[in-house]
């Protein structure tokens, strides 16, 4: 019994022993020990600012100065590209003559593979100012091109009393002929045209449709108002009227052919337009077209030349007198 207690008792000890050199053991590593068991971590905090002095602040605001954004410049290349792929914005703006810029609309219609019959269409940036403070209005004109490319029959109606002028008038293409027996069913909506032209007898009766119609109201400068009825017909029937944009207020497109036409055919509808646009101001004040374009239905505008397409006064003895 006596030898059994001893084993239990230096067992015992054993076990304390090796318990206390395990948790001496311990006690040497106290850095695996505090990371195991940490659940937080200490702010690590800055040395507060010293508050600036105004001396500081503006000395500060002298040195540092606010971002701005930097764009580069770059001076235009001298000459046309050889190539035809460039930078555009290493060359200036590319004029062109008008056959040549037709030449060119082909050219990009064959590229992007679109329709060969697509129109093409003239913008105009006008110069509408008259010198003394006064401005040429925003205008619309109709025009009868020297070769048509529109199949489309226009509606035209004509006032006039005269029994035979109505005839003539029905013969001669009209849609609807006839005197202020038309003004009631115009203004019920009952009859609806493309133009309206009159013989100047009739216009004094035809000022109830002033509001209605508008634009379309009959006016000598759009020579809607005349005494040759089978004249005014042949043009308001096939004509095209021409807009200045009342938003811009000196913008004007419209358009003059179809990319399949001869190039002589487009160049005259061309000049026709602009025969047409300059009318609307006097010559003696400058040019009154300022930028011309070209382009087809999806093609960018080429920049045309002005000095062959615009009109130039005639000179005259009494022009010659006031020079002198």
């Amino acid at each position: 019994m006596q030898t059994n207690s001893r084993c239990m008792l230096l067992i015992h000890q054993r076990h304390n022993l090796s318990k206390m050199v395990y948790q001496t053991s311990l006690l040497h590593c106290p850095v695996s020990v505090l990371l195991s068991s940490r659940h937080f971590a200490a702010a690590v905090t800055k040395p507060a600012r010293k508050p600036k002095t105004k001396k500081d602040a503006k000395g500060k605001a002298s040195n540092e100065k606010p971002d701005e954004i930097k764009v580069k410049s770059y001076s235009f290349m001298e000459g046309e590209p050889e190539d035809d792929v460039y930078l555009k914005r290493l060359y200036p703006r590319r004029i062109y003559e008008v056959e040549k810029a037709i030449q060119l609309l082909r050219k990009f219609q064959i590229l992007d593979f679109t329709n060969p019959k697509q129109g093409v269409y003239l913008d105009l940036t006008l110069d509408m100012s008259l010198g003394t403070k006064k401005k040429v209005e925003p205008f619309a004109s109709v025009i009868s091109f020297p070769y048509p490319f529109a199949s489309k029959i226009n509606k035209v109606a004509v006032f006039t009393e005269n029994a035979t002028e109505v005839k003539i008038a029905e013969e001669h293409g009209a849609a609807f002929a006839g005197g202020t027996n038309l003004i009631q069913k115009i203004l019920d909506d009952e009859i609806h045209a493309d133009f309206y032209v009159a013989v100047p007898e009739i216009m004094p009766e035809l000022n109830p449709l002033k509001k209605k119609l508008q634009k379309k109201f009959p006016k000598a400068i759009r020579n809607s108002i005349g005494r040759d009825i089978p004249q005014m017909l042949e043009l308001f029937k096939t004509g095209q009227e021409i807009v200045v944009d009342e938003e811009k207020k000196n913008f004007l497109s419209t358009k003059i052919a179809t990319l399949d036409m001869p190039t002589d055919h487009i160049a005259a509808n061309l000049q026709a337009v602009i025969n047409e646009v300059c009318r609307h101001r006097p010559l003696n004040l400058g040019p009154f077209v300022v930028h011309t374009f070209l382009r087809s239905s999806t093609s960018e505008g080429l920049l045309l030349k002005n000095d062959s397409l615009l009109p130039r006064e005639v000179e005259t003895k009494e022009n010659n007198k006031e020079t002198a």
